[in-house]
């Protein structure tokens, strides 16, 4: 229990009229009267806010079980009034300290027996588990000269995954063949498939190169082949987890990018009938997830990637390629998320990527320095800053150095900003696909 500003202003009237009884005796029967008549509203007011032992019913629900990274999460407050007033109510939920929110507040009117939902968002920046602490509710009759505190005793816990909310997005486009809205390019097909799938009858359109003509023969009408894209290709997605991938942008790091965009692609490979994987490294390999196209296999590279973190290590290729050798026997397209910021952290790894790349399909993806990119399209006003133009414009040339180096020795690379990553990393894959290179 406390007592409101509204109490206050009554004290300090009161305080100021005892005041000038000294000089007015008469103010004083009015002051003393006052006072009588406060004391005895606030004890009132008090049995009013008190005689209920529980005055409102509090509640917090979320609209999906789990928290999406990076984006936007909704959220749902509710309150029912016990009483049987209305009351003024003061709603404060204590919100995980990954948020940093310290200025939540809800304020409204409640109804007797009325039930209202408020509903408010959150952007976790982070994985891992948040914890909500208690609802807060201070609670005012329409006297207002005291406030009850009432506080909920259940808090719980909700867990960050990585951004499921984009992948529904990616899964309902790709479904319905609509990837292309988000940006995802049509890839002219070259030639056709050579995954035979079954014999139809010939329609207007069809390519006369597959007609079948033994099947035309049995059948006195044209009929063809009818080939589709091959399946249950092994597709990982290694993701390096070293200190390099710790580089923020946006207030996600880069190797939340590369862990957003990992889960869509394996989704998205699951569609379309492939076996998707994982592996996590830095100095040692601390994810796997076989390639695989099993019904629980998007929950298994869900739960791999929950968690993961970076060590601050420096990633240890030879360990990777070692790995790779072993575990993956199949020729299969592997998607490597890193980043490289200068031509001689490439060519350290190089030896490494190239070995890889003589049995599998490598695709090497890595990062364009956005704040880089913002700094040479400024007009310099002083030296200094020809200064950092000229640092800025050496890193820029050594990052498209390391796209020509990759293409010397045929490796594909893919050097895109952080926000385009996902948009990119599909484009490539379904281009790979459709044009059957794996």
């Amino acid at each position: 229990m406390r007592f409101t500003s509204l109490f206050y202003y009554g004290v300090f009237i009161l305080i100021v009229l005892f005041i000038l009884a000294f000089i007015f005796p008469l103010v004083y029967e009015v002051a003393l009267s006052g006072l009588i008549l406060l004391i005895l509203i606030s004890i009132a007011d008090g049995i009013l806010l008190f005689k209920n032992q529980q005055p409102v019913r509090l509640s917090r629900k979320a609209i999906h079980s789990r928290l999406s990274n990076g984006d936007t999460n909704e959220l749902l407050l509710s309150a029912e009034n016990y009483y049987s007033f209305q009351v003024r109510v003061t709603i404060i939920d204590e919100l995980p300290f990954q948020f940093q929110i310290r200025n939540f507040k809800i304020k409204t009117i409640i109804k007797s027996g009325e039930h209202k939902e408020f509903k408010y968002t959150v952007r976790p920046l982070e994985r891992g588990e948040y914890h909500f602490g208690k609802i807060n509710a201070f609670l005012t009759s329409p006297i207002r000269l005291i406030e009850r505190h009432y506080k909920t005793e259940d808090p719980f816990m909700m867990q960050c995954y990585p951004s499921f909310i984009k992948l529904r997005q990616y899964e309902l486009l790709a479904i319905s063949n609509r990837l292309s809205d988000t940006g995802i390019k049509k890839v002219r097909r070259i030639g056709h498939s050579s995954e035979f799938e079954q014999i139809k009858e010939y329609v207007i359109g069809d390519d006369i190169r597959t007609i079948n003509w033994k099947a035309t023969a049995r059948k006195n009408q044209l009929m063809i082949n009818h080939f589709r894209d091959e399946r249950a290709q092994q597709v990982y997605c290694l993701v390096d987890m070293g200190r390099v991938m710790k580089m923020p942008f946006d207030q996600l790091t880069l190797l939340d990018y590369s862990i957003n965009a990992s889960l869509v692609l394996g989704h998205v490979a699951w569609i379309k009938q492939d076996k998707p994987g994982l592996i996590g490294f830095s100095n040692k390999v601390t994810l796997s997830v076989n390639a695989d196209r099993k019904g629980n296999q998007l929950l298994r590279l869900q739960e791999a990637l929950y968690n993961a973190k970076t060590n601050f290590e420096e990633s240890n290729y030879d360990l990777l390629l070692n790995h790779v050798q072993t575990k993956i026997t199949q020729r299969s397209l592997l998607l490597l998320f890193t980043n490289f910021e200068t031509i001689n952290g490439l060519r350290r790894q190089l030896k490494y990527i190239r070995k890889m790349a003589s049995r599998h399909l490598v695709v090497v993806i890595f990062f364009e320095n956005t704040e880089l990119k913002e700094l040479l399209e400024q007009k310099p006003r002083n030296t200094f800053q020809i200064y950092e133009q000229t640092i800025a414009q050496k890193f820029d040339y050594e990052k498209r150095q390391i796209t020509k180096e990759l293409q010397q020795y045929g490796i594909i690379s893919i050097y895109t900003t952080p926000q385009q990553l996902t948009v990119n990393s599909l484009n490539k894959y379904l281009e790979i696909k459709t044009r059957g290179l794996i």
